[in-house]
């Protein structure tokens, strides 16, 4: 199999290459962890956070936006000291912030998943690359979206974390046209 090289370099790359990354994601919720999860690798490599992804899942109460949008100083602290996560000060008070922006806009009757999507017209940009160094680090659609995201009150959104999400999460399908997910990855899209 001729994955795309950054996945070469341990087991867990690998698997997260070949089940996760590109695959179109659309449930409100799931959208809502992977972007806090790409707010707290600004700064640090995917394999910190893929290694601690379990820690931040039961730190955080399963990324639930209610019970986050309610974490107050205390709980703050006591996430500080959780070594299972990375200790970020900021990147914690960003999750609780972007919390509440996330119950903010699903007040207005919109949906998540649909308003994350409308950047790229419901459906995944699908690229071409046949080599990983021509791979945006951003886009159009991202500096769009980290717009969008900030104007609504979210942190650690800015155009460089909205495009790592944009491919994690399947809106832009940037696996090299000769790696296997390139096509699995599309076959995987909702039919609208």
């Amino acid at each position: 199999m001729e994955r795309c090289e950054w996945s070469d370099s341990s087991d867990l790359y690998r698997s997260y290459h070949d089940e996760e990354w590109g695959v179109p994601v659309y449930d409100d919720q799931d959208l809502f962890a992977k972007l806090i999860l790409d707010g707290f690798q600004a700064g640090l490599s995917w394999i910190t956070i893929l290694k601690k992804r379990d820690g931040f899942y039961q730190a955080f109460d399963d990324f639930d936006p209610e019970k986050m949008a309610a974490y107050d100083e205390a709980r703050h602290l006591k996430l500080m000291q959780n070594k299972a996560i990375i200790r970020n000060k900021l990147k914690i008070k960003a999750a609780t912030t972007n919390a509440q922006a996330y119950l903010k806009l699903k007040a207005n009757g919109q949906g998540f998943s649909d308003f994350l999507w409308s950047f790229v017209n419901q459906k995944p940009v699908l690229n071409t690359w046949t080599n990983m160094s021509q791979v945006p680090a951003t886009s159009q659609e991202s500096d769009n979206m980290s717009k969008a995201l900030k104007k609504l009150g979210f942190k650690f959104v800015g155009s460089t974390i909205c495009y790592a999400f944009m491919q994690a999460v399947g809106m832009v399908n940037d696996h090299k046209v000769s790696c296997p997910r390139h096509e699995a990855c599309q076959k995987l899209v909702r039919k609208s």
